[in-house]
């Protein structure tokens, strides 16, 4: 807890109930020289002229800043409110270093929760031209943009790496492979599996990709073309690695489990006679259908969606299931715990971006755009509105295990390609196993899983 002391001259006004509650800032912050303030725009006064606002720059002050103000939100306590909100704003400039520009997005998806939610109305109405939603700074990327703009990190590529060797192993002497591709990347794994598919020994297979059109829930990246068009160019380029492939689009939602593509791929699997492998390739899409946070599909028996989903996949019998999931746990009911465990891991890609993004780069404001979109879901939205459900490997284990499936180890050959991969980037990040799962991690912390199952 950061430790405020009591100087002269005189502090501004205390909170109403006679005292600071914690972090009023009827307390003078006296932690070091004097700065220049940032005012708000809009109409309320700050209460600027006789706090000194010194270093409060650590990474723990601004988290317990942004706790206090949560916790102040939840009270519909505008004057607290009002109070640590201007702090936060001298304090955490949207241009500063990787701390502050963490904290800035979690005070934007601070004001957007009490403007959802109609808490301190007063404080929301003068700060709301301040704070836009992060929403309206998301990029829309061409295909070419975004498979460079994928290109740039490890996060989503240490996925596609380790599921493709995975799929690629699974799928090994079969004359028809069909993949079901339930991701946010918008197929940007596929063309590298079509190149490994047309390259295998035996020859290559007839490929059938299913993708989930999740539209218009999807989270970032988003794409400025349709799933049409974008299958045209895949099917193309397989044609020219000549490979046949068929591309079919479903239309589905994760607020109820992707029922109708489930409902689909079990007819679909009614007459199949054997000799097609079926792979179900989540990346970064499993979290975002509800956990039991979200409520029960029945209240007789509770089962959550994600359970039955689960559960359903393990009826349709897949060679393999590929799970590729941020290592994070953003399920707390409150939201203070919420804001925690997101603030927490959140650092990490701001903390990254500037070994591979000078500052200033429209790629950057892109990427950062990205995270302040999901820090506004998980702090700000609720019920199937909060997408961003995030559950950690371990529990993801649990439900996979529960639902009926084991775990497939990766073989060396695929730990060997991600390493690869990894050489490309910045020294801070590396790759661990645990259990049968291959980790990504930056600067020794866990950040994404890939999981491989089949049935047990």
């Amino acid at each position: 807890m950061m430790q405020f002391t009591h100087t002269a001259p005189p502090p501004p006004p205390l909170h109403p109930n006679g005292h600071a509650g914690g972090l009023g800032l009827g307390l003078f912050l006296d932690v070091g020289a004097p700065r220049a303030a940032r005012p708000w725009p809009g109409s309320f006064p700050t209460p600027a002229s006789k706090i000194s606002l010194g270093n409060l720059n650590s990474t723990s002050c601004m988290e317990q800043l942004l706790v206090h103000c949560a916790n102040a939100i939840e009270a519909n306590d505008a004057t607290l409110t009002q109070q640590i909100l201007w702090v936060l704003n001298n304090i955490a400039p949207p241009d500063g270093d990787s701390n502050q520009r963490l904290t800035a997005a979690f005070l934007c998806a601070l004001v957007a929760r009490a403007s959802r939610t109609g808490a301190c109305k007063a404080v929301t109405a003068a700060v709301a031209a301040a704070v836009e939603s992060a929403a309206l700074h998301v990029h829309r990327f061409t295909a070419v943009e975004l498979a460079s703009f994928v290109d740039l990190t490890p996060w989503h590529r240490f996925g596609y790496t380790a599921a493709n060797a995975a799929i690629l192993e699974a799928v090994e002497g079969f004359p028809a492979v069909h993949v079901v591709e339930l991701g946010t990347t918008h197929c940007m794994q596929i063309p590298t599996l079509i190149d490994m598919l047309a390259s295998r020994p035996e020859g290559p297979p007839i490929l059938r990709l299913t993708v989930a059109d999740v539209a218009p829930c999807a989270p970032p990246p988003a794409l400025d073309m349709s799933y049409e068009e974008l299958g045209a160019k895949l099917t193309n380029f397989a044609r020219s690695r000549n490979m046949s492939m068929d591309f079919r689009v479903v239309p589905t939602t994760p607020a109820d489990a992707f029922t109708s593509l489930v409902d689909q791929l079990r007819v679909q699997q009614l007459v199949m006679d054997g000799t097609e492998a079926l792979v179900l390739n989540f990346h970064m899409l499993l979290h975002t259908v509800p956990d039991e946070t979200a409520g029960s599909v029945s209240l007789t028996h509770p089962v959550s969606l994600r359970t039955m989903l689960l559960k359903s996949l393990r009826t349709l019998d897949p060679n393999l299931v590929v799970v590729v999931e941020e290592d994070a746990d953003f399920t707390a009911d409150d939201v203070v715990g919420r804001l925690r465990a997101a603030f927490n891991f959140l650092w990490i890609p701001y903390d990254a971006v500037d070994t591979f993004l000078p500052k200033g780069s429209e790629q950057r404001r892109w990427y950062e755009a990205e995270i302040g979109w999901k820090v506004e879901n998980v702090l700000a939205q609720e019920g199937v509105d909060r997408v961003e459900r995030q559950e950690d490997r371990g529990r993801w284990g649990q439900r996979m295990r529960s639902a009926g499936f084991r775990a497939v180890s990766f073989g060396e050959e695929a730990a060997g390609e991600v390493k690869a991969m990894l050489n490309e980037h910045a020294a801070g990040w590396g790759m661990k196993r645990e259990d049968d799962d291959l980790v990504l991690t930056w600067k020794g912390h866990n950040v994404v899983f890939a999981s491989a199952w089949a049935p047990s």
